[in-house]
């Protein structure tokens, strides 16, 4: 196989997977909040063919040598963590976080468990026995809050309904004359690398393996208060922060990319049957 087969093949799959990509984006226009996704790019390898000190002719000022690429690949996926538009509901279990932060919960129901993030915050309250409930994310994953400096969930007892301040904030809300309880304060992480964060499931975000958390998300209240610029809008929601247009642009120079590349290949295998053909 020669170069510029090589070349057009490895530039393939990387468009390939910049395609699901945009695909995954597309689908998730009206996800609440869904962050888009973005990818990077980066050549596979580089080599310098040397040419004969002949080349080296008065007026030249390309340096001496042949440039020869083998490609790109895509070195790593995003997320764009901007700011999407916010719906209001009226639903008191909704919540919009604007600025930089995410909610964090947990996959396994335990607070010793893996923590992961999301910005989704349509969250449900749900009865746990003898009337208290527990607030939970959509898809069942417990809120996580911090009281007095220490983790928990988020439970509300029978017969009060959830309030949140700006600040994160959780109170009980009893009937008319009582007094509200305190339940402690949504618990917000800011990210710092958001390059390092991988989306697991169901719009989730998690850090990996061999990488340490403090490194990618910081506690908000660890910050100064001047850096935080994050505030909690209850009965919001967060649109998708994916933009059609845009999405529609990339998808076009994409697939144009992709056809130039397939081109590439395909002139490359005739001419070497071209080639297998000759008689001397």
């Amino acid at each position: 196989m020669n170069s510029s087969m090589i070349t057009a093949a490895v530039s393939m799959n990387a468009l390939q997977q910049k395609l699901d990509m945009l695909a995954d984006n597309f689908a998730n226009v009206n996800t609440v909040g869904y962050k888009r996704k973005t990818s990077v790019f980066e050549d596979i390898l580089t080599n310098l063919s040397p040419q004969d000190q002949d080349f080296e002719q008065t007026g030249r000022r390309s340096p001496l040598g042949l440039v020869q690429g083998w490609g790109a690949r895509l070195s790593s996926m995003q997320l764009d963590l901007s700011q999407g538009m916010l719906q209001q509901t009226g639903s008191m279990t909704d919540v919009a976080i604007e600025g930089n932060g995410l909610f964090e919960v947990r996959t396994d129901g335990t607070l010793d468990g893996a923590p992961a993030f999301t910005r989704h915050g349509s969250f449900q309250l749900i009865s746990t026995g003898g009337g208290d409930r527990t607030l939970l994310t959509n898809t069942g994953y417990p809120v996580v809050a911090q009281d007095g400096g220490v983790d928990t969930f988020i439970v509300v007892p029978e017969g009060y309904n959830l309030a949140i301040e700006a600040d994160g904030t959780l109170r009980g809300i009893g009937p008319q004359g009582s007094t509200p309880i305190e339940l402690g304060k949504l618990k917000m992480m800011q990210a710092t690398k958001p390059e390092l964060l991988q989306s697991i499931s169901d719009n989730l975000y998690g850090v990996p393996e061999n990488v340490n958390i403090a490194d990618v998300v910081t506690d908000v209240t660890q910050l100064p208060a001047e850096a935080v610029g994050i505030s909690v809008r209850q009965g919001f929601v967060e649109n998708s922060n994916v933009n059609l247009t845009d999405e529609m642009a990339d998808l076009m120079i994409v697939q144009r990319a992709y056809q130039l590349s397939a081109r590439a290949l395909s002139s490359s295998h005739e001419m070497m049957g071209m080639a297998n053909n000759l008689r001397g």
